[in-house]
């Protein structure tokens, strides 16, 4: 497991990461820029991760900041333990959480 603490690192640890990387779990927003954008920076180099988004913001926040979509994986904080745990098993597994 790889964790970063801002969005910087989770880019400089991406491009460092000489394995594969299964997932992404990044909040909508953050400051200097969304989670989207950074989904977006890493898969243009690692097309391997699936993307989780978390977010305790109103549906306005996340729809400006770009993850309001079909599709999306997305789960509204608070998240407890069993439900970060299925909603990860489904975004791998393929499926909306």
């Amino acid at each position: 497991m790889l964790e970063a603490q801002n969005c910087d690192d989770a880019l400089l640890l991406g491009a460092q990461h000489g394995g594969r990387i299964d997932l992404l779990l990044t909040d909508v927003v953050m400051p200097k820029m969304s989670g989207r954008q950074v989904a977006e920076r890493l898969r243009a180099s690692r097309p391997d991760p699936r993307i989780l988004y978390v977010t305790g913001h109103t549906d306005d926040a996340v729809v400006v900041h770009g993850v309001r979509a079909e599709g999306v994986a997305l789960l509204q904080k608070p998240v407890p333990p069993e439900g970060l745990l299925r909603a990860v098993r489904a975004v791998l597994d393929d499926a909306r959480p």
